[in-house]
């Protein structure tokens, strides 16, 4: 037995989840009733992730800070800009693909029970809550702003602290890696029984009626996947992105687009991040602050359901203000974590633009809310992936223009 798991654990992580995909599909087809069990894997899985992920943020960060020295240089305004260029971006070939291929909803329904923000000046105001959060109810809560807050802070305060101290966090953040390594490991088993529970109570049956819609969303999706990402890649590094590209895919794609949450994500990331042989003191910070204000795949539902609501209502929309959509809906976007329900919450306030009324907006809400599991799922994979493909891009962009060869690790 123990020489069969040694076995099982020396075949690649994403080989291993393609087997765990393939068990849940077939248990899911063929025993659903018998294999309920399984379901309770992915519930531990994605417990673990985000019960291990606000912990090994804010360790990870506070000692990354607490051991910068004034004037060591880190990528993070280059990383920054990034996350903000491909999120306007993604909102902005969303609005041309939804002109291109216009999409009309038979609007139901089915989120009455749910508020969307008031404006933008309300979700930037929750945003500046969560920065001033209480530092135990922000772990409680996984609020990722609170948490990079105090851990900044905290790093900072401890810059000038002594070498023990330092050796301490250091310890600590180390413990915590490799906790966040024994339950990524887990991901196999996780993922079959998420893959499971998606097709027994889900099914793809009732997704046919918003087959076009869907597919404008998901065409988006993987447009600004292998198309708009490459391209700000190659630009930055002047060598073939697809690699890079391909490998954040497979090895943080494909486990966000299960777990449907960028939180529960940070661990696998920070792991494919080490993987490249990134700089951690930059990763640390880079890909908790990208599972916040990095949402590609946000922008892209705000974007196409707003425009799918216009449309329906035969309301004409000029160029100037479809631009102005796409920037509504990147820095909408950045703040969708701050907003219980995430991006689908933040089309009411898209809608306000083209006066929708409130009632008619949410009736689009309860259109997101039905083509979720897959709508959601692609939006977590795109807005997760992207937060290690751009981090690994920053360093590269530093290293080509300091002469450098660029390897990337497989």
């Amino acid at each position: 037995m123990k020489n069969l798991i040694l076995k099982w654990n020396q075949v690649s992580l994403v080989k291993r989840i393609l087997v765990g995909i393939i068990v849940g599909i077939i248990l899911a087809v063929t025993i659903p009733d018998a294999a309920k069990w399984v379901t309770i894997f992915g519930s531990l899985f994605v417990g673990a992730l985000k019960a291990v992920a606000p912990v090994l943020v804010l360790f990870l960060v506070m000692h990354a800070i607490s051991k910068h020295r004034s004037g060591q240089r880190t990528n993070m305004k280059s990383i920054v800009a990034l996350y903000g260029l491909s999120t306007f971006l993604a909102g902005f070939v969303a609005v041309l693909a939804s002109f291109i291929f216009p999409v009309t909803l038979s609007l139901t329904a089915g989120a009455e029970d749910v508020t969307p923000p008031g404006g933008i000046v309300e979700v930037l105001r929750t945003l500046l809550f969560n920065i001033v959060d209480n530092p135990v109810n922000a772990l409680l809560n996984g609020n990722y702003i609170g948490i990079l807050t105090w851990a900044i802070l905290l790093g900072i305060a401890l810059r000038n602290a002594a070498d023990t101290t330092k050796n301490l966090l250091s310890n600590l953040s180390d413990a915590v890696s490799q906790l966040v390594k024994w339950v990524i490991n887990l991901a196999p088993l996780g993922i079959m029984g998420l893959v499971f529970d998606a097709i027994v109570n889900n099914g793809l049956s009732a997704l046919l009626n918003y087959g076009k819609l869907l597919i404008v969303l998901v065409g988006c999706m993987f447009f600004v996947a292998l198309v708009i990402n490459p391209l700000i890649v190659f630009i930055n590094i002047r060598k073939n992105p697809y690699p890079l590209v391909f490998k954040c895919l497979k090895e943080s794609g494909l486990t966000a687009f299960f777990t449907r949450s960028s939180a529960a994500n940070i661990p696998v990331n920070m792991s494919l991040c080490e993987k490249l042989d990134l700089d951690k003191d930059t990763y640390s910070v880079s890909i908790p602050l990208g599972a916040t204000i990095n949402m590609a795949g946000a922008a892209v539902t705000i974007s196409v359901l707003t425009l799918a609501a216009v449309h329906t209502l035969d309301i004409q929309v000029d160029i100037a203000t479809a631009l102005i959509l796409s920037v509504l809906s990147a820095v909408s976007a950045a703040g969708a974590s701050g907003v219980a329900g995430g991006s689908l919450l933040l089309i009411p306030l898209a809608c306000s633009l083209f006066g929708i009324p409130n009632d008619v907006a949410m009736q689009v809400v309860g259109v997101g809310f039905i083509i979720g599991v897959l709508q959601d799922s692609c939006e977590t994979a795109l807005n997760s992936s992207s937060d290690v493909l751009y981090t690994a891009t920053a360093e590269y962009a530093k290293l080509r223009k300091e002469g450098k060869e660029i390897i990337i690790k497989a």
